[in-house]
């Protein structure tokens, strides 16, 4: 084959790979819609199920806060429901440059992606409901008229709960940076001090301003951290049999 003719081999490879990953995004982006439509429709169903509980009602100030809360629901619903398609796809666009055992292992991640996810939600929906709301209705105390809007409530619900189901993806994402070797687990030893102050400074931002609810807070952020490095451990040294074992072979 001429230079010329692997030039125009290159670049059609490059070209077949690009309309793939447009392909895949295009795909990503349907689901998206798809689940965006399911929650808009079913957004009295997720705004009973959040407000049922709550010993006080919600008001609105203006019609602009009645569309925000259909958006801002349909969109977390979309969100949630798209993270195992866009999971899904991005395997499929790298599958073929793994190994079949890579493929396997990978492949766990995930509804493990997926399911950490829900679970930070899950963790930050408790923390906020038992723990955080009536610590700041306590301080109330009767000094205060009580009057909360659909958009301050839930904007501040968010606010604590999405970071707790970003966070609660750092197991993954340490996997999955160990086995491309950008990070080792006695990198993450040496840095656990800095880590536990940032977590610390990240508890500290999305909890108030009381001692115990920022332990609170902070602890299970500290624990995933310990997860991660364990994870982190496991991945190195079976990434590290794996490049033995390939030496070996070709001894």
């Amino acid at each position: 084959m001429s230079d010329y003719d692997k030039g125009v081999h290159k670049d059609m490879n490059m070209t077949e790979h690009l309309t793939e990953l447009r392909n895949r995004i295009i795909w990503t982006a349907v689901i998206f819609i798809a689940f965006f439509i399911i929650g808009f429709v079913f957004v009295k169903d997720i705004y009973s199920f959040f407000v049922k509980d709550l010993e006080f009602s919600l008001h609105v100030i203006s019609p602009g806060e009645i569309i925000w809360i259909y958006f801002t629901m349909a969109s977390v619903v979309a969100i949630i429901g798209t993270i195992p398609f866009f999971c899904l796809q991005a395997w499929l666009f790298v599958r073929p440059g793994l190994t079949p055992k890579e493929r396997k292992v990978s492949l766990s991640y995930i509804p493990a992606t997926f399911l950490l996810f829900i679970g930070g939600m899950a963790f930050g929906y408790y923390v906020f409901v038992d723990l955080i709301l009536p610590f700041l209705l306590s301080l109330n105390d009767g000094m205060f008229n009580q009057i909360f809007t659909v958009d301050k409530y839930f904007r501040f619900l968010l606010r604590i709960t999405l970071p707790f189901a970003i966070l609660f993806e750092i197991p993954i994402i340490t996997m999955f940076l160990t086995s491309l070797g950008i990070l080792t687990p006695s990198f993450m030893r040496k840095t656990r001090k800095y880590a536990y102050l940032i977590l610390v400074i990240i508890g500290t931002m999305i909890s108030p301003p009381d001692f115990v609810l920022q332990i609170v807070v902070a602890v299970p952020l500290i624990l995933l951290y310990e997860i991660s490095i364990f994870l982190s451990s496991f991945t190195y040294r079976r990434k590290q049999k794996k490049h033995e074992d390939f030496m070996n072979n070709n001894e």
